[in-house]
């Protein structure tokens, strides 16, 4: 059974999402406070975590920048809860790693329904292949390292998110609908000059592989060998 955390400092919405978590057959905690739920990570680590943007003291950004820096959580999915709507605040949620996010008042259904997309992506995702080696690069996917003609190269959590995409996708001319819904969730509501934008500061990283992206007019992008 999956085990989910649930981190929301407003009584009624946490204890809304548990009930409905626990009722869609997972097993659902809440925890009103950063503080409290980092300290019940360090005794279990969940399947996934709820995590709140606003919350008292430590907000959900600078929880989620603990996590990705944590060797033993870097890739526990993590869905934003927020009450924000500007682009801004969802793409930098989603660059700092966050998997998805859900923009409040939201229906329990749709909740339902993100959580289980995320799981899913996480169970291919390690099916997948642990090392790749692909126009000068080097992926190595369980520590997610990127070499670039054998320097090492540091990328965000979504810079490494897009190559990785997009090496698993070689040759193949991918949109920049689909790189959003791979990349960024399915339901992401931003401009594909998201995915422009991150190509760009990508190729720049990357050096002489980088040119290897390359643009598919009318389409998108895809990386070649």
């Amino acid at each position: 059974m999956y085990k989910i955390f649930v981190v929301e400092d407003d009584e009624d919405i946490r204890e809304i999402v548990i009930y409905a978590l626990n009722s869609a057959g997972f097993e659902a905690s809440g925890f009103e406070t950063g503080e409290e739920f980092l300290v019940a990570i360090e005794e279990e680590l969940p399947s996934l975590v709820i995590l709140d943007i606003m919350l008292p003291k430590e907000d959900g950004l600078s929880i989620l920048k603990n996590l990705r820096n944590t060797q033993a959580t870097k890739n526990l999915p993590v869905i934003l809860l927020t009450a924000k709507n500007s682009e801004f605040d969802k793409v930098k949620g989603l660059d700092m790693g966050a998997d998805d996010y859900i923009a409040k008042p939201f229906g329990v259904m749709e909740l339902i329904a993100r959580v289980k997309t995320v799981l899913r992506r996480g169970q291919k995702e390690e099916k997948q292949g642990e090392r790749l080696e692909i126009a000068g690069l080097k992926i190595d996917h369980a520590r997610r390292e990127v070499f670039a003609n054998g320097e090492s190269v540091k990328l965000t959590f979504k810079e490494y998110e897009l190559l990785h995409y997009l090496a698993l996708n070689a040759e193949i001319a991918l949109s920049r609908d689909k790189i959003m819904e791979a990349v960024w969730g399915y339901d992401f509501e931003g401009e594909t000059r998201t995915v422009d934008m991150h190509v760009k500061t990508l190729r720049k990283k990357l050096g002489e592989p980088g040119k290897q992206i390359t643009t598919v007019r009318n389409v998108g992008y895809k990386l070649t060998d």
